[in-house]
């Protein structure tokens, strides 16, 4: 019986892999721009630390987090997210007493989250994102927004919509939590399970509900905006004016709600609106989480971060249509003709290699015109032959692919030739 891929994964092959390097390497190089330096947490924690951090009345957390006791008795997770450990590393580095602040961090990394597959959705995802830890500077925030909206679109992506909405501070929140218990109790039994579980613990989560998001009640329900105390409308407007003077565009969404309990004041969305992407239009999410550090048993100190899936991303370039600019070619394919002319190939080759030029040579003894064939299916941009008659002579037959032109080389001088070539 052979052994299939889990559920929800997927295997990223050759010819795609060099999409994620590349999205990768541009979210990465912009981030370094931004003054974000990497960092890399472990693969699983404590549950512990995702059950305080993300929220125990979450989704992740009651139904998607993957669990498992180790060998030592201690209770495990598969990482579901990125910020509870960043905010965990943060707090056990120390990270409050360093000369820099804030502390601005990106990370990129296998996610896990036990929910249904659907298209550019998995169990086992990458995700990539950043925190910045230590201001309650607006500035900061519309910093981040701009930062995670200068990925996509150095990428070369162009339907996008950034959605943002103010959760408001402690004062505010608490004022609008008791007008969402008073406006959807009446009529509770009329929600799924999750909704009446989350009218004493979460009212806010109940907006995010996606079965019960076409209830009558959801369209009339308080809005949040209508709660913000004097310092939480300021707060909200210097970003909005932080955002328009770096000509970021935005619309303010009173009704978006972030799905994780550590968020407030700034919350945001980026969305693809390229035809074709899918029901589910959401890209990046992410916003300020002030009480989050403190909750991790470090001293009081802001935060605010985003995250996206590099599998969402993917897609959306494919919606719009775009190609990434990857060279896959290789700069010179060696062909050789005889035995003796293939031993000095193998040291030729590494040679070569040594130097920084990509090459390759014929593994199963195939003939020459063979060797041309896999030459052109590696796109290289020459082919060097070597037979018995060019080792006699002391020389290298190399063909430039895209004019035909060929010359003679010398074995002497054939790297230091081709280097310059190919620089």
């Amino acid at each position: 019986m052979s052994i299939q891929i889990p559920r929800g994964t997927q295997d990223i092959l050759p010819g795609d892999s060099e999409k994620w390097h590349y999205v990768e390497r541009v979210a990465a190089e912009i981030c370094s721009n931004f003054q974000y330096k990497e960092i890399r947490t472990p693969i699983f924690e404590s549950s512990e630390l995702f059950m305080r951090g993300v929220g125990d009345t979450t989704d992740i957390v009651q139904k998607e987090m993957y669990l498992f006791e180790d060998r030592g008795g201690r209770n495990l997770a598969l990482r579901p997210e990125g910020t509870a450990s960043i905010v965990r590393s943060y707090v056990e580095n120390k990270m409050h007493g360093l000369a820099n602040q804030p502390v601005k961090l990106y990370y990129t990394g296998p996610m896990f989250r036990y929910e249904r597959p659907q298209a550019g959705r998995y169990r086992q995802f990458v995700q990539f994102g950043a925190e910045a830890l230590g201001s309650e500077d607006p500035s900061i925030d519309a910093e981040v927004l701009s930062l995670a909206m200068s990925i996509y679109q150095k990428l070369g992506l162009k339907k996008l919509k950034l959605v943002i909405n103010s959760l408001g501070d402690l004062e505010s929140r608490t004022a609008h939590r008791e007008a969402l218990v008073n406006h959807f109790k009446p009529r509770i039994g009329e929600f799924c399970s999750d909704c009446q579980n989350r009218l004493e613990k979460n009212p806010l989560r109940i907006l995010d509900c996606k079965k019960d998001r076409d209830h009558e009640l959801m369209s009339t329900a308080p809005s949040i905006i209508d709660f913000l105390n004097e310092e939480s409308k300021s707060y909200f407007e210097k970003v909005q004016q932080y955002l328009t003077s770096m000509g970021v565009e935005y619309v303010v969404d009173p009704t978006l709600v972030r799905g994780l309990d550590y968020y407030n004041h700034t919350a945001f969305e980026i969305m693809s609106n390229a035809e074709g992407f899918g029901a589910i239009t959401t890209l990046c999410g992410g916003g300020r989480y002030n009480g989050l550090v403190k909750m991790m048993g470090g001293p009081e100190t802001p935060g605010i971060g985003f995250a996206f899936s590099v599998e969402r991303l993917l897609a959306a370039l494919d919606a719009e249509g775009i190609e990434l600019p990857i060279d896959q070619s290789i700069d010179c394919y060696l062909a050789s003709l005889g035995d003796t002319a293939k031993d000095y190939t193998v040291k030729l080759l590494n040679d070569l290699r040594k130097e920084g030029i990509s090459a390759e040579m014929d593994y199963l003894n195939r003939k020459i015109k063979a060797q041309f064939k896999s030459a052109d299916r590696l796109k290289a941009k020459y082919v060097a032959v070597l037979g018995e008659d060019e080792l006699s002579q002391n020389v290298v037959n190399l063909k430039d692919m895209s004019s035909g032109e060929q010359q003679e080389i010398s074995l002497e001088s054939f790297v230091e030739h081709l280097k310059q070539k190919c620089q």
